[in-house]
Formats: structure tokens, C-alpha cells, sequence
């Protein structure tokens, strides 16, 4: 990377480019959040969006950074998630793709995106995209070669109603190609859970608009899980540290059938 890009876009004020809780840990098993902060460059002067909508799904996906976190606590695993919010540059979408960088999301404009050119674009990804997906690369890698596959998940929510429709799922499980194993076992263990409401590629499916897992485990050959969380239900009072012990166990349960 650049690091002339990174200076330019990223000031002594802003948090680094990936964050990364328990480095190293368990070889079998890898956490991420895409999409786990909502931080804006100070350069960027709040990509001209109000308070309000900073915090709001467009700009992240809210609750998944604790949940992560607590996640990680409890099964001693790795966790690497973005601290910039999406509407910066979504880092689970390919880069170069006109989505990375929106100038409307859900019907809001979101200024500092808008008429963007080629060198803009280029210094984001330069300066938040490209480190995230390294680190996330090279932690693979350091447990690939001890002769691991370890299991990839990535954690997201979603908002309880978009563009006027409800969404009845308390939970998703993502999946396209690759290794779905973990997905499928996933999904069986979820069906006897009867006080859930599970999506199967609900409320969105992993299609070609994704980027991380098929550039991670697609590539690699790795199993992997995706999983969506109602992010109402995250914020919930010690509603992060219910659903974390509950996806502890369903990722414990996988990892144990595949």
C-alpha cells in the first residue's frame, strides 16, 4: 500500500484501517466484520450526512462490532473488523465495482460521494479496503500453513424493515459456492431451534455483489459461514451478549458436524 494514499485520506484522529481483536488465536477459526464501524474520515467532513444518519444501517451494520467482540471473548478466536463505516468504501464489495462507493443509500444522499473521480475511489481503497483485506489474508495464511482450514465467519445485521417491507427473520445464513457445508449444517441445526425465524439467503442472498468471501474462502477452498443478524434484536438491552452466547453455540455445533 501506498502509504502517501493512506496519509492523505487518514489523520492522526482517525482509527486505523482494519482492527483486529486477539491476533493469532485459535488456527481453526476466523471472525469479521465487514462492515462494523461507522468511523468517517476527518477529511472527509462526515461525507456531509447528519449525526443522525451516521448512525443509522446505512452507515454500518449496528451491533455486529460487540457482538464480535463478545463472540470472540467466548470462543477464543481471532476477530478482524473495519472501523470505517461503508458509505466510505464498502469493503465487501469488489472496489473497483460502482457499489463500493454509493452517492444514495436507502434514499439518502450521501454528498461526499457524489461525482467522486478515479484518484478519489483509488485512495480509499488504497488507505481502508486494501489493508482490511490484507490482514484478513495473511491470518488465513499464517493458519493455512500450519495445515489448517479454518472456518470463516462473517458477521452482519440488517435492518428490520427496508423501503416499506418488513422483515420477519431474526437471523440469515448467506451462501452461494465454495465449501457450504458449515452453511447447510448451520441452517439444519437452526430449524430445531423453534423460537427462531431463519432466513435462508434472507434477507439477501450471497450473490456477485459480495466480495469477502468469495475473494477469502472461495478462493482458498475454505469453509465458510455468513450470518445475518436483525439488528434490532442486537440492540436490545444485553442483547449483544444473548446473541453472541447463542452464535457461539451454532458455530461450536458446526464446527463439530463438518
Amino acid at each position: 500500500m501506498l502509504a502517501t494514499e493512506r496519509d492523505l485520506l487518514l489523520g492522526e484522529a482517525d482509527p486505523p484501517p482494519v482492527s483486529v481483536v486477539r491476533a493469532g488465536a485459535r488456527g481453526d477459526l476466523l471472525l469479521i466484520g465487514d462492515h462494523a464501524g461507522n468511523a468517517i474520515p476527518a477529511s472527509l467532513r462526515d461525507l456531509g450526512l447528519s449525526a443522525a444518519d451516521r448512525t443509522r444501517h446505512i452507515a454500518w451494520d449496528v451491533g455486529v462490532r460487540a457482538l464480535g467482540e463478545r463472540v470472540s471473548a467466548i470462543l477464543g478466536a481471532t476477530f478482524i473488523h473495519q472501523p470505517f463505516s461503508r458509505l466510505v468504501i464498502d469493503c465487501n464489495r469488489d472496489p473497483e465495482s460502482a457499489d463500493a462507493i454509493l452517492p444514495l443509500s436507502d434514499g439518502t444522499p450521501v454528498q461526499g460521494n457524489a461525482g467522486l473521480g478515479d484518484d478519489g475511489r483509488d485512495q480509499r481503497r488504497l488507505a481502508i479496503h486494501a489493508p482490511y483485506h490484507q490482514c484478513i489474508a495473511t491470518e488465513l495464511a499464517l493458519r493455512r500453513r500450519g495445515g489448517v482450514a479454518p472456518l470463516l465467519v462473517s458477521l452482519h445485521s440488517f435492518t428490520p424493515a427496508l423501503a416499506g417491507d418488513r422483515r420477519p427473520w431474526h437471523v440469515g445464513v448467506l451462501h452461494d459456492r465454495g465449501d457450504t457445508r458449515p452453511s447447510r449444517a448451520l441452517l439444519a441445526y437452526l430449524s430445531q431451534e423453534k423460537d427462531l425465524t431463519v432466513g435462508d439467503n434472507q434477507p439477501y442472498r450471497m450473490d456477485g455483489t459480495d466480495y469477502t468471501i468469495p475473494y477469502h474462502a472461495y478462493a482458498n477452498g475454505l469453509p465458510y459461514l455468513e450470518i445475518e443478524f436483525r439488528c434490532d434484536l442486537l440492540a436490545e438491552s444485553n442483547g449483544a451478549d444473548r446473541w453472541a452466547n447463542r452464535c457461539a453455540t451454532w458455530i461450536q455445533e458446526v464446527m463439530a458436524r463438518i
